[in-house]
């Protein structure tokens, strides 16, 4: 096996392809909120900021559906390569009936 074109999966045990799993990438506090504020408060140092976690998860294809990180397509949808519009799901719906009106 050629390293970075393939990864073993462990709930399949098998083999899978790089090219052909659901990629997430995940932005994380390290600690969460309610104690992000209590270490604020016993900090000596008041403009400190915490580092984030910075993930990048790969999927095969079975268990990014099961997971529900990718969605079932029908097969006419399958052939549309562009992907998707991203950012905030609120700004998209504000666009969507500014330009409606």
């Amino acid at each position: 096996l050629e390293p970075g074109f393939h990864q073993f999966h462990i709930l399949i045990e098998a083999v899978v392809s790089t090219q052909s799993t659901g990629k997430k990438f995940i932005i994380r506090n390290i600690v969460e909120a309610a104690a992000l504020r209590d270490i604020g408060e016993q900090s000596v140092y008041k403009n400190y900021v915490l580092p984030k976690i910075y993930v990048k998860l790969h999927y095969c294809v079975s268990c990014a559906i099961h997971s529900k990180v990718v969605r079932n397509r029908s097969r006419e949808s399958r052939r549309i390569r562009t992907p998707p519009v991203r950012g905030p799901p609120g700004r998209q719906v504000q666009q969507q009936q500014k330009t409606n009106n």
